[in-house]
């Protein structure tokens, strides 16, 4: 199955072309969150989160309690169904999420392998490094998780792009890997 990747723009067409068994949410707090039919808060979580790296004034930085409540959520969900995570442009906050949810459910990959197919999947991705350390962290990946993501942040191709295009067109990630050597 797939890991579906949208901004919020396209998360209805995103949502529909992946046939979504789970969906995370992840905009600013005070954004208003889109709604889809038939799903409840067992199958649509609402994460209010800035996008920003650290806290800036009266913006608070993602922390722990967010990225807890994310992968309490994604433990409820079978990668064998799938799943769409989307923020407002669909390049970082989502992005961190979707490369959370598959190191979670393919504990045995390889981070970098997972972080890779995620890069070339969009030349937009280019996930929240704190999001990912933050998980890097809970999911005892031992740094190799936000090294990747640091890795992907760096390239310099990418960051003209999201610049360029400013959001994301919508993408998936496999849900699947294999194992680390």
């Amino acid at each position: 199955m797939k890991i579906w990747i949208s901004s919020l723009r396209d998360v209805h067409d995103a949502h529909a072309a992946a046939g979504s068994a789970h969906i995370i949410s992840l905009l600013s707090p005070g954004s208003d969150f889109p709604s889809f039919e038939g799903f409840g808060d067992d199958r649509h979580m609402r994460v209010e989160v800035h996008d920003i790296l650290a806290d800036m004034g009266e913006r608070d930085a993602p922390g722990e309690r967010h990225v807890e409540t994310v992968i309490g959520f994604l433990k409820n969900w079978t990668p064998d169904d799938p799943l769409l995570v989307h923020c407002w442009a669909g390049m970082s906050r989502s992005t961190a999420t979707a490369y959370i949810a598959a190191c979670l459910h393919n504990p045995h990959a390889d981070e970098e392998e997972i972080g890779m197919a995620l890069a070339a999947a969009s030349p937009t991705a280019f996930p929240n490094t704190r999001i990912v350390a933050i998980a890097d962290d809970m999911l005892g990946r031992g740094g190799r998780m936000a090294k990747t993501a640091e890795a992907i942040r760096k390239d310099e191709a990418r960051l003209a792009e999201i610049y360029r295009v400013q959001e994301a067109s919508p993408f998936f990630i496999p849900s699947r890997y294999g194992h680390r050597s």
